[in-house]
């Protein structure tokens, strides 16, 4: 038939492992302030990690993200600098860097409560990270929060 299976590239398997690494970190024992706080020290270790303009762009978006909704608890998830409510990711950072894409992304989980008629963006190409830039992460992240809170609590 011709037809060869590729499979996961090197990245995806990376992005897997890391994930698994997240599980059995969050499986620990330990206080919800401690876990927390590891949590905010791991994603500020993958920042610094990153190519320098990523890095830079990931150091302005977690500071709007934690200015603009204090209830969002920084994490990593599958590698990358994300933000959960109640343990639930609701946006997160991927590095152009991460997956060799030409542009870093800002993405929303269907949690995020972005919705707009019958389509909406949910992933935003991000090349720098300007002042209308922030501002604009700003006002998603809250949106994206508002609403959600309610929703998780509806749900459990």
């Amino acid at each position: 038939m011709g037809r060869t299976h590729e499979g996961f590239t090197a990245e995806e398997r990376a992005a897997m492992k890391d994930h698994a690494k997240e599980l059995r970190a969050t499986s620990r024992g330990g206080s919800r302030a401690d876990k927390a706080a590891q949590a905010e020290r791991d994603v500020l270790a993958k920042i610094a990690e990153m190519q320098p303009a990523d890095r830079v762009m990931a150091e302005r978006v977690h500071a709007v993200v934690k200015a603009s909704a204090p209830v969002l608890e920084p994490k990593l998830w599958y590698g990358m600098p994300a933000y959960a409510l109640d343990g639930k990711v609701v946006c997160f950072f991927q590095s152009a860097e991460k997956f060799k894409a030409r542009y870093a992304t800002l993405g929303f989980s269907d949690l995020a409560a972005l919705d707009d008629g019958s389509m909406w963006a949910a992933g935003f190409a991000l090349a720098d990270v300007t002042a209308e830039a922030e501002a604009r992460i700003g006002a998603l992240v809250k949106q994206a929060v508002s609403p959600t809170r309610e929703a998780l609590a509806e749900s459990a």
